[in-house]
């Protein structure tokens, strides 16, 4: 069965037949109580004594109906006195069919005119079984004698129609009905209310109605719940529940009102069958029997509704249950299968014990989360049971969810301990093999501590001995058992990784064996012969033992030492020391494998610290901001600007912790392979720009909160003695202590394989260094409009004194600017340092102006001062000279610029051949004068250098000798079209302090092209050499709206496209075409 389709009950079909039977019953008894005509149609007659029912009975139980005086009777529609005729033989016919009726018709007091006419209607009216009519005539003698006249002429007629018998008196009426059946006013003895009998037969009417209207909305409520179509979502079955409950509620209560007036009016009638004869109340017994039939009947209809309301409602309870169960079920199931596959990713072992016990780490938190999800299991077992126990319809397969989830649990259970049991023994295999190579490297460490001036003496070798023998006693077991036998009992959580490891413990146990074989036959030899002690090469002989790297504790921030078991310490020499501080040197190929592997561990041990670190300030600073119980402490504020105060700080933590030092611990066997390392993740080490740019910004959030009783409380549980600015300043100080570690590796593998790969590292991270300080200080330059990454990576970045125009080197005194070298653009920017207690101690610099690398050249020699330099600008329009603080500064930024230069040639000459390789119909511009050609970007003036670089474009020795150039040829479109982020159009500069510029700007008007030009799309806009084009306006988007005059075309071009097209057109734009030019411009200055 689909468990999202839950098992509904069977309908109780048997419980439902039996209200129908019920309902069926008292639909047949109502028959004999209500008839067609009910006494709300007739009340009005009725009320008037039209006629009546009296009780009384004649001769053959022929039951009496009395028509008294009525004056108005003649009025009485014949339709009205047909429906109360009808409804007063309908009452005893209804009880006893096939009954006879006697008529009484009292006309004494009234006219022979009035008998006939009465006896004509009743003959015509009269629906039953007419046995006799007794008339009593009138009284008075003139009527009496018309009316004996007027009856003996017309008895026949009557008689056809009706037995008529004309009584003198009520004596005579006494000849035809017994006394005790007759009303008082005819002599009788009858008792006889009308207005009682009214009330009486409209409250068994009245209760009739309203048992009829139970036993239909039961029945029809009854069909409801046999026909319900249950949902299977819970929500609906409640409302249910809830509805047909209060429609339950509803119909007992309506129930209940009727009961209680079907006993009132039943009491009625056995207080008046009591009181009267038995011979004289027939009626009121049969009304008796009727009511107490009909209670009976209700209530066994309301019996047989309550036995199958009851059994629907505990079946569409359980059925609730059901759902509730299987919806829990589910919920379960998915959570335990959820564990199941996190238990299936953890890894049987790690690669090295730190992963492996994390394993067990996330096992062990598994296991609490599996026992707690477990544990709400069991209690849904328990409440599976407890439903079954109740005898659930769907015992069936509520027993087999619990199997299913006792399966599941012991399932999960057994994988859990299984991979515990796993992991256990790996991290045991894994520390043992830790512990060997602890006890290796010791012993290399203890050959290498061994101090060689004290081997000279007999007693000094055998000391040596017997510390060498003291150590191999200690050898961890694991090295005395064997590689086969560690195969053989760890054998079910090897992986290729353990074997790999495992071997390359057993090799370097081998190597150290080896040297300490080696060692013992020399100390052996050395105590065997009495020889000169011989004098070492050592500056300082008598200075201490050389310790180990200082290792900075996370905890305390002291600087603590690891010591070897004799105490005695190996001194890494770092870049910044003297070679004259070496205790003693270490000659051979195992001395500098010795001294690279003991820097490598130093990078190792102090990268975990690092990272240990980094993890202390994110648990006991940064997610201790969401901890409700300190967040009275926190400014609220502050806690809105925790990405400030620690900037990317997680990213840098998550790339050390989960990447960074496996690669640094994979290469403890081999430094030199850590070059690698560090070019494969050099792009990782980008976070620290990020971290770098943000940390003015924290800083100065720092400065603001650094009293708050936030961060006391936190560096109080954390034991520091340093405030967290000491910590987030680790990162920088981090950063620069790797190309430290780099120099010092660089320097013991000279002649190894891979000693490029560590230069490589080196110059990468001195690069990441300049790099990181480069944008330290391009996030401070303020007033540049644009965005400054689309500049490119800042290249070169420093300050020089000017720079100042050609045009203007006597008008102004030099300035002082910062330059800022991008891949696209040179930036001219002016410092400012704030000054004050409060003042940020980072200078800003505010924009000045912008020059496009692709319309930049340089002259690399200035008459007068070998430290200047000129940078001119769109073919020499703007020449500034530049003074550099060195030469040796000089020289870098010429070479880096004459970089961008040089490869914006390539790649112009590239796009110029793929140009013309594509259409060779496109017709280049044609030779322009020696004067208009391309000139070299970069040239040379002085006495005694005149060189210029090469430039593959150019055509003759003018065109070199010329220092006037134009980086970016106009022979090609596309090459335009890719300045169009660069135009001077961008309004790249700001107003200068007492500094004006001049610059020419497109103005409406007719040019001639001097390139070929062609924009696709669906305009297919061209330009050929030669045509004469109409510029209309310019747009708001910074382009053109261009009529080509020769090909009667139209379209939109960018204003930087349009400055190649025309070339030297524009320049020289004159009246020749029919239009005046024109040239707007405006004085420049310096930056």
């Amino acid at each position: 069965m689909d468990p999202a389709s839950p098992q509904e009950p069977e309908k109780d079909m048997e419980g439902y037949y039996n209200l129908l039977q019920a309902g069926l019953e008292l639909e047949n008894t109502l028959q004999q109580v209500t008839v067609p005509v009910s006494m709300q149609e007739v009340a009005g007659y009725i009320e008037k004594q039209l006629a009546y029912l009296s009780g009384g009975r004649g001769e053959d139980s022929s039951v009496i109906i009395t028509l008294p005086e009525c004056s108005a009777f003649s009025d009485i529609p014949e339709e009205a006195l047909a429906k109360v005729l009808s409804y007063l033989t309908l009452i005893p016919r209804t009880r006893q069919p096939g009954v006879k009726f006697i008529i009484i018709l009292d006309r004494r007091l009234d006219t022979w005119a009035s008998i006939k006419t009465a006896l004509a209607r009743i003959a015509a009216s009269f629906p039953g079984n007419l046995h006799l009519v007794l008339v009593l005539r009138p009284t008075s003698f003139f009527q009496r004698t018309v009316t004996d006249l007027g009856f003996r002429f017309s008895q026949e007629d009557f008689m056809l129609k009706m037995p008529v018998v004309m009584l003198s008196s009520v004596t005579d009426l006494l000849r035809y009905i017994d006394e005790n059946q007759l009303t008082s006013e005819f002599g009788g003895t009858l008792d006889y209310c009308h207005s009682d009998w009214i009330v009486l037969r409209t409250a068994i009417e009245s209760f009739a109605v309203m048992v009829k209207d139970i036993a239909q909305m039961l029945q029809a409520f009854g069909t409801e719940l046999a026909e319900t179509q249950l949902s299977e979502e819970c929500s609906a079955v409640e409302f249910l529940l809830l509805s047909h409950t209060e429609k339950y509620r509803r119909l007992k209560d309506a129930i209940r009102s009727v009961m209680r007036e079907g006993r009132q009016l039943l009491s009625n009638l056995e207080t008046s069958r009591k009181e009267g004869d038995a011979d004289t109340c027939w009626d009121m017994t049969q009304d008796w029997d009727t009511m107490q039939r009909l209670l009976a009947q209700l209530t066994d209809m309301e019996m047989a509704f309550d036995g199958f309301f009851d059994k629907h409602h505990l079946k569409l309870q359980q059925y609730l249950q059901l759902l509730r169960y299987e919806h829990s079920f589910q919920e379960m199931e998915c959570s335990l299968e959820k564990l199941r596959a996190q238990e299936r990713k953890i890894s049987i072992t790690g690669e090295s014990l730190s992963q492996t016990e994390q394993c067990v780490r996330e096992l062990d938190s598994l296991e609490k989360r599996a026992q707690a999800e477990m544990s709400q299991a069991q209690v849904l077992i328990l409440h599976g049971h407890q439903l079954a126990a109740g005898h659930h319809y769907a015992m069936a397969l509520i027993i087999q969810r619990c199997n299913e989830l006792r399966h599941q649990c012991d399932t999960l259970t057994s994988a859990l301990n299984t991979k515990h049991k796993s992991l256990k023994e790996a991290q045991t295999l894994l520390r043992r093999l830790e512990e060997a190579q602890r006890w290796c490297d010791d012993g290399a460490y203890l050959l290498a501590n061994q101090q060689v001036d004290k081997f000279q003496s007999k007693e000094g070798a055998l000391a040596a001995l017997r510390d060498i023998a003291k150590f191999q006693e200690a050898a961890p077991p694991l090295l005395g058992a064997g590689v086969d036998v560690l195969f053989l009992e760890y054998e079910s959580v090897l992986t290729p990784c353990l074997q790999a490891h495992m071997e390359n413990t057993f090799q370097k146990h081998s190597s150290v064996q080896a040297l300490i074989q080696s060692r013992q036959n020399c100390l052996k030899k050395l105590a065997d012969k009495h020889v000169r002690p011989i004098q070492l090469v050592a500056p300082r002989p008598e200075n201490p033992p050389r310790a180990k790297s200082p290792l900075f504790s996370p905890k305390h921030g002291k600087r603590t030492s690891r010591k070897s078991p004799n105490s005695r310490k190996i001194e890494v020499i770092h870049d910044y020391q003297t070679a004259s501080s070496l205790p003693y040197s270490i000659d051979g190929e195992d001395g500098t494998d010795l001294l690279k592997r003991h820097v490598m561990k130093e990078l190792i041990e102090t990268e975990r610290i690092y990272v240990e670190e980094l993890l202390a300030v994110l648990l006991g600073y940064r997610a201790e901001m969401d901890n409700p119980s300190l967040a009275p402490l926190l400014p609220t504020s502050l806690c809105k600007k925790r990405d400030v105060l620690f900037g990317n700080l997680p990213d840098i933590y998550n790339f050390h912790s989960s990447v960074f030092l496996q690669d640094l611990e994979s290469c403890l066997e081999s430094p030199e392979a850590v070059g690698a390392c560090f070019l494969e993740r050099k792009d990782h080490f980008h976070l620290y720009e990020c971290y770098c740019q943000n940390k003015p910004r924290s800083d100065s959030l720092w400065r603001q909160f650094s009293d708050c009783p936030f961060f006391q409380e936190c560096q109080k549980k954390l034991e520091h003695k340093l405030a967290l600015d000491s910590y987030l300043l680790k990162p920088v100080q981090r950063l620069t202590k790797y190309q430290l570690l780099l120099k010092e590796l660089l320097k013991y593998s000279s002649g190894c394989e891979r000693v490029s790969e560590l230069q490589g590292a080196l110059e990468a991270m001195l690069d990441l260094l300049k790099s990181v300080n480069d944008s330290m200080h391009q996030i401070a330059i303020t007033g540049y409009e644009g965005d400054l990454s689309n500049l490119g990576r800042v290249l070169m970045q420093g300050s020089f004194s000017g720079p100042t125009r050609v045009k203007e080197l006597a008008r102004f005194k030099p300035m002082q600017r910062h330059l800022f070298l991008h891949e696209h653009a040179l930036l001219f920017c002016k410092r400012r340092d704030e000054h004050g207690e409060n003042a940020d101690k980072t200078p800003s610099y505010s924009f000045k102006h912008c020059l496009k690398m692709s319309a930049v050249g340089i002259t690399e020699n200035v008459k007068g001062d070998v430290k200047k330099f000129e940078i001119w600008y769109s073919g020499r329009e703007e020449v500034y000279v530049i003074q550099a603080p060195t030469v040796e500064v000089k020289i870098t930024w010429l070479n880096e610029i004459r970089k961008i230069l040089t490869n914006q040639q390539k790649q112009l000459k590239e796009e110029l051949c793929h140009s013309a390789a594509v259409s060779e119909q496109t017709q280049m511009s044609p030779p322009l004068s020696v004067s208009k050609q391309q000139r070299a970007s970069v040239s040379s003036e002085g006495t005694e250098s005149g060189h210029s670089s090469p430039d593959p474009f150019s055509c003759s020795n003018q065109h070199q000798l010329n220092r006037r150039s134009w980086p970016g040829a106009p022979y090609s479109v596309d090459i335009c079209e890719g300045l169009e982020d660069w135009s001077g159009a961008n309004s790249l500069s700001n107003p200068y302090d007492t500094e004006e510029e001049d610059a020419a700007h497109l103005v409406a008007g007719r040019y001639r092209a001097f390139v070929d030009w062609r924009k696709n799309g669906t305009d297919n806009f061209i330009i050929k050499c030669g045509d004469v084009i109409q510029l209309q306006h310019e747009e708001n988007d910074g382009q053109w709206l261009v009529k080509n005059l020769s090909r009667r075309q139209e379209g939109r071009i960018p204003t930087a496209n349009l400055q190649g097209i025309l070339g030297e057109s524009l320049k020289n734009h004159s009246n020749w075409l029919g239009d005046p030019g024109n040239r707007k411009a405006r004085k420049l200055s310096s930056p």
